[in-house]
């Protein structure tokens, strides 16, 4: 409907626009005819007389008229006026002449055509002044001739509607023809709609673009670039809410027996709620690892991070964690440098928190333990190296992988499995990488070094 609007406008305008031209076309054509009539009376005058008794006459018969007449349709009125405006023939109830002869003219002679109106009736009038002269006399007779418009509208209505035919028909070939094209252009598209209609809640497989029209691959590569991102959101809601019901079911029943265990007596009071304590910090620590697991692809998904100052988020952590520093008395060290990346400040709080809490876990009592942040053209690389028992290849393999526990040599030392799996993800949410590197002097390993890269920012964070 949009397409054929402008298209009726345009026929509309075309129609009032050719009627106009037609109308001037037929007064052109039958005005040669009036200027005919009126020239042939001008034929029939003759000059008599001289001085005070000069006179024009007329021999023309009103009889004569009928030949000008056509088709019986329209009739023909005159009146002559001699040289002195006198009346010599015709209707003298014929409207005076407004003597006013036009600046430009089509015909060879002096006439004047306009509308005017005789005896109630519109009119066509035409107003020749025509040279006579006698023997002793010459001069200019007037002769106006008036014509009805009978044949003038009759002819004006055939050609509006013939003019309406022909552009109806017109209208009628351009609409099929929009029809017959948006049928065809748009039965991909309806096509698609139907498939994807057609599709179950939960199916995210990318649609085909085989055998469609060029145009439409834009769209379809968009479509399937976001039923990926959306199969990978929902593959990782079903992935987390299978990981909580499995993981925290765990310490929700050792809880329910050290309770039940407590009823009976079965342990002092003290010795249940030191066990109870340390069952609810173990299943509030791996909620509140899995919620910020969950985050880093909410992150994700929100789009473009701000620009943080990574040094600043490295030094407010081992704020927060020199107590645990002090409780394993660490010789600490921390060298950081300006470093500027595009992250939330939640991330990098989270990746900074969760290496170094892992390195102080794993760190024999009394032992150094350094944090350094360089920055070189492109990245910004954070080393924690610690001197705990490393890794093995093996473990290294699917340390980042989730409930991977982190289970080095060091005694007593146990996690959720979580904490560098959350890393993980926030390093490649990041565009960066994380590698765990163990540092071996003679053969045997002496330490770790946990690295993190991310790119710098473009641009600097806003004071």
């Amino acid at each position: 409907m949009g397409i054929l609007l402008p298209v009726f406008a345009f026929v509309l305008i075309n129609t009032v626009v050719l009627y106009e031209q037609a109308l001037d076309a037929a007064d052109t054509a039958y005005d040669r005819t009036l200027l005919a009539t009126a020239k042939s009376l001008g034929e029939q005058l003759r000059v008599t007389g001289s001085g005070d008794n000069v006179r024009v006459e007329s021999t023309l018969l009103y009889s004569a008229l009928e030949a000008f007449e056509a088709d019986n349709r329209s009739r023909i009125f005159y009146r002559v006026n001699g040289l002195q405006g006198e009346m010599v023939s015709g209707f003298n109830d014929l409207p005076d002449w407004r003597r006013d002869l036009p600046q430009e003219n089509l015909y060879a002679a002096l006439v004047n055509f306009y509308d005017d109106e005789y005896r109630g009736v519109p009119v066509r009038m035409a107003v020749l002044l025509q040279p006579v002269s006698g023997v002793y006399e010459q001069g200019m007779a007037t002769i106006q001739v008036a014509e009805t418009l009978e044949l003038r509208e009759t002819l004006a209505r055939q050609i509006l509607i013939d003019t309406l035919w022909r552009q109806a028909a017109l209208v009628i070939v351009i609409a099929l023809v929009v029809v017959f094209v948006v049928q065809r252009a748009t039965r991909p598209v309806r096509a698609l709609s139907h498939a994807l209609g057609m599709r179950t809640e939960n199916d995210l497989t990318p649609l085909t673009t085989e055998g469609a029209p060029r145009e439409l691959l834009p769209l379809l590569d968009a479509t399937n670039q976001h039923m990926q991102r959306l199969s990978h959101l929902l593959e990782h809601q079903k992935r987390f809410v299978r990981d909580t019901s499995h993981q925290l079911r765990t310490p929700l029943a050792v809880l329910k027996t050290q309770v039940q265990s407590a009823r009976r007596g079965d342990v002092s009071p003290e010795q249940a709620l030191d066990e109870i304590g340390h069952t609810v910090d173990r299943a509030t620590e791996l909620a509140n690892q899995m919620l910020a697991l969950a985050k880093v692809e909410q992150l994700r998904q929100d789009g473009q991070a701000p620009v943080t100052e990574w040094s600043a988020v490295v030094r407010d952590v081992a704020l927060d964690l020199s107590a645990l520093i002090a409780e394993r008395s660490l010789d600490f060290s921390i060298d950081t440098q300006v470093a500027p990346v595009q992250a939330h400040v939640w991330a990098l709080r989270e990746l900074s928190r969760n290496l170094l809490h892992n390195a102080i876990k794993n760190t024999p009592t009394g032992s150094a333990l350094s944090v350094a942040l360089v920055v070189d053209a492109h990245t910004a690389a954070l080393t924690i190296r610690d001197e705990g028992p490393g890794i093995s290849a093996a473990l290294r393999e699917r340390l980042f992988q989730p409930f991977a526990t982190d289970q080095r040599s060091a005694p007593g030392v146990s996690g959720s499995g979580l904490g560098l799996a959350i890393c993980r993800e926030i390093v490649v949410s990041l565009a960066g990488g994380i590698e765990l590197i163990n540092r071996i002097q003679q053969g045997r390993v002496i330490g770790l070094d946990a690295t993190v890269r991310l790119p710098l920012a473009t641009h600097t964070p806003a004071a």
